[in-house]
């Protein structure tokens, strides 16, 4: 039941700062259809967030898109937390070992965010900038957070998942999803094989706090042309032995 107190503009900002954040650039007109709300309310809340330095405008296309002062607001609450000091060491191992990109993200409900990435060093590389968000039913380290969840939260999480078909690889079929991520969770790590980007392959595995929580995950990437599946083994120990070192640091016993 909505709150008579609530501020219905500041609402209405933030549903905004929403949509752009699920479908990136936008113009007013989009967002009017998308929020169902008449163009001039959208093009005065639009111009207000801007000017506060939460929405940016392109010079090109005219479109509207939020800014990285907000990504910014979401780093100091991650470095508060500690993830990313808990992981650094670790993610920075993982690297040196395996030569290939190594990232590091954060659950946020139904989705996971880059917070932190070692590159690979190689002129050949596929990779998600960090502050991307990252479905959690398509890429290795969504997969490895989806299926540690307990089973009724796992349940409510599938409830409110909305499926997008990014590659030819892409499983839709929440079915088919939940029988895979009971396969993760008794191997103990994930594997992306281009279901979320063409030509990326991606080893995943949790991060766990100290209520054995998976609030995190930590992957390998690196390009399908590179990829070796007789390295499958090797890549899944590292990613997995990282995980436990930073879930370790998190509290996790």
């Amino acid at each position: 039941m909505p709150n008579a107190n609530n501020v219905k503009s500041i609402i209405k900002a933030f549903a905004i700062i929403e949509e752009l954040k699920k479908n990136g650039s936008m113009s007013i007109g989009e967002l009017s259809q998308a929020l169902s709300m008449d163009k001039s309310t959208v093009h005065r809340l639009v111009n207000t967030i801007k000017d506060a330095g939460y929405i940016t405008q392109s010079s090109e296309s005219q479109k509207y898109e939020n800014s990285i002062k907000l990504f910014e607001a979401g780093q100091s609450i991650i470095e508060r937390i500690g993830i990313n000091n808990a992981a650094k060491p670790h993610i920075e191992s993982l690297a040196q070992a395996t030569g290939e990109t190594v990232n590091l993200a954060m659950r946020m409900e139904n989705e996971l965010i880059i917070i932190d990435k070692i590159e690979s060093k190689s002129t050949i590389k596929v990779g998600i900038n960090i502050g991307t968000v990252i479905p959690l039913y398509c890429t290795g380290m969504g997969k490895a957070v989806f299926a540690f969840l307990p089973l009724e939260e796992r349940a409510r999480v599938f409830a409110g998942l909305k499926y997008e078909k990014f590659t030819e690889n892409t499983v839709t079929d929440p079915k088919v999803t939940a029988e895979r991520l009971d396969g993760i969770r008794q191997q103990g790590y994930s594997m992306d094989n281009e279901e979320y980007v063409h030509g990326l392959i991606c080893f995943g595995a949790p991060v766990f706090n100290h209520r054995s929580m998976p609030v995190a995950a930590v992957s390998i990437s690196l390009p399908s042309l590179r990829f070796c599946s007789s390295s499958s083994g090797e890549y899944a120990n590292l990613v997995k032995e990282a995980a436990m070192k930073i879930s370790r640091n998190m509290g996790c016993v």
